[in-house]
């Protein structure tokens, strides 16, 4: 079995390993959330702050142009564009992952209506994430349609005639399991449908190929691997194909081909710039710039070897340290299946368990209604810190600490 000095050797020869350097992580502290919430970047509190106090404090308006904030969402998102396989002024940033994708189904659901309008069924997996299935239900009875939800291993038999969009998530926020989008796109399209996916556990973490994939809409997540910040705005992309035929449903002025001739009439931009809405917010872009920056500085496929080895190391320590303590893994076994995270279940005390970790300093997340969920940052994270992080389950399960009311009271937040 791995030792821990095993994992200081792995370190040593980590090439990755200088990225670490980028972020301010608090000592005492092994992070395990970046699926959730990534870590501070150094650079961002010196960036946000010249924002504030020069750009906003003394410059004020005029910023919008000396500075450049009117082209915050098209900069970034230019940025974000070469993580994911878009091609440059095809993606931009705005609004929320969940706002984004009311306006692509939307969209979607308008081709198909006028392309093909005896298909009616949206499908998607039951697992996938609630506010995408929540959205999902209220726009297919906005438009006449049927929500379809299925497990992954049934997708393929949906992809028939009734079909008008597959949306999926394509790494699971669950179990870390990772959709094949070129196959399921292709699939989808051959039998006659549209696809929209949710980058929001993939983007930045592992290489994504919108473009070679073929893929008709994505939306995505910026203070997740993307480092953003809490709340950090989303991002948004349509194939060229798409991108003119329909108004977004949310036509706000800066999706207007001139919003500052402050026409009565709306007439939408061309491209992608049509899916804003509203002002940008500019001290939010400014955050997720610098946490996109982090991203860039790495190699994709470097970024995704380490990953695997990772999740990987994790698994066979949990299984191998705390065999017959009622963890089952959640996630895939094969590392090419998930994204950058592992999963156990604890069918009765998954939400003590966890927060009893975070009472030591090792954090993740608990998903109801079983599920210990760890996010893996190759950015950040060491294999030293995968042996220390099962170190300290180990101890919590051998001790029972988990079984303390402390751990027992649920939060707001799991």
């Amino acid at each position: 079995m791995t030792t821990r000095q095993d994992c200081l050797s792995l370190d040593a020869q980590d090439p990755l390993a200088p990225l670490r350097d980028q972020f301010a992580l608090p000592e005492g502290v092994i992070y395990l959330d970046g699926n959730s919430l990534g870590v501070l970047p150094r650079a961002t509190a010196a960036r946000v702050q010249q924002v504030v106090a020069h750009e906003w404090g003394t410059d004020l308006i005029r910023s919008w142009n000396t500075a450049g904030w009117i082209d915050l969402p098209q900069r970034v998102g230019n940025k974000i564009a070469k993580l994911v396989g878009a091609g440059e002024h095809e993606l931009v940033v705005a609004d929320s992952t969940s706002v984004n994708l009311f306006k692509v189904l939307s969209a979607a659901l308008r081709i198909m209506q006028a392309d093909a309008p005896t298909r009616k069924c949206i499908v998607s997996e039951r697992s996938n994430f609630p506010t995408d299935l929540y959205i999902a239900e209220s726009l297919s009875r906005d438009h006449g349609m049927r929500l379809v939800l299925v497990e992954p291993d049934e997708i393929a038999q949906h992809q028939n005639a009734d079909l008008a969009v597959l949306m999926l998530t394509q790494v699971n926020y669950r179990t870390g399991r990772l959709h094949d989008m070129a196959a399921l796109t292709k699939a989808a399209h051959e039998a006659g449908g549209l696809t929209v996916w949710d980058l929001a556990h993939s983007a930045g973490a592992l290489p994504v190929d919108l473009r070679g994939s073929e893929a008709d809409f994505a939306v995505g997540c910026g203070y997740k691997y993307l480092n953003g910040g809490p709340g950090a705005p989303a991002f948004v992309w349509s194939h060229p194909r798409h991108a003119e035929r329909f108004w977004q449903p949310l036509a706000g002025w800066m999706g207007h081909a001139a919003p500052f001739e402050f026409t009565s009439n709306y007439r939408p931009a061309p491209g992608i710039a049509r899916y804003l809405c509203g002002t940008p917010p500019v001290l939010s872009l400014a955050a997720l710039e610098c946490g996109v920056d982090t991203v860039l500085a790495a190699d994709m496929q470097a970024l995704r070897r380490k990953s695997m080895a990772l999740t990987d190391l994790f698994i066979e320590l949990v299984e191998a340290r705390c065999a017959g303590r009622d963890l089952q893994l959640a996630s895939p076994r094969q590392a090419a299946q998930r994204g950058s995270q592992a999963s156990f279940a604890h069918a009765d005390a998954g939400y003590p368990i966890m927060q009893a970790l975070i009472a030591r300093g090792v954090i993740g997340d608990f998903r109801a209604p079983d599920i210990l969920r760890f996010g893996f940052t190759p950015l950040y994270t060491r294999f030293v810190d995968v042996w220390d992080a099962v170190e300290h389950l180990v101890q919590v399960l051998q001790s029972g600490e988990w079984r303390e009311p402390r751990f027992n009271q649920r939060a707001a937040v799991t």
